[in-house]
């Protein structure tokens, strides 16, 4: 879950950064935030750090909270209006597949995924559980 989780958040920071902050930036003018282009570079940097925290097991709980603020913004900002299903089929034509605009489906699931690494830990192969055992040999000795 972590591995998905992750890497779907770095794909996502990495994808703004490539095609350039002022335009994820303009993005957000349009939808009237407040300082878009602070508001971009904080965005990238909680998908991208916070991705790679969670992608690690590094800090999971910490990372989760910008995390799921950026979440809960982009579904209540954006998605909200376009109900639940993220995947809307209009149609077929020789162009391609046509879809309609996205729902909060994904980040409903992504919000779950989050939850469910603070409540059950970062599991064994991480970074918390590997500073957890330093602390437990530490307090023994």
């Amino acid at each position: 879950m972590r591995l998905i989780v992750g890497y779907g958040f770095v794909a996502h920071g990495y994808a703004k950064l490539a095609r350039g902050p002022e335009h994820f930036a303009a993005i957000l003018h349009a939808l009237g935030v407040p300082a878009p282009e602070i508001m971009a570079w904080a965005n990238i940097a909680v998908e991208l750090l916070g991705g790679f925290a969670v992608l690690i097991g590094a800090y999971v709980t910490l990372a989760s909270i910008p995390m799921s603020i950026v979440l809960l913004t982009a579904m209540f900002t954006v998605q909200l209006p376009y109900g639940f299903l993220s995947i809307k089929l209009l149609g077929v034509t020789s162009a391609g597949v046509q879809f309609g605009p996205v729902g909060y489906e994904v980040d409903l699931l992504y919000i779950a995924c989050l939850a469910a690494l603070i409540l059950g830990g970062a599991g064994p192969l991480s970074v918390d559980r590997m500073l957890s055992s330093r602390r437990e040999k530490s307090d023994r000795a």
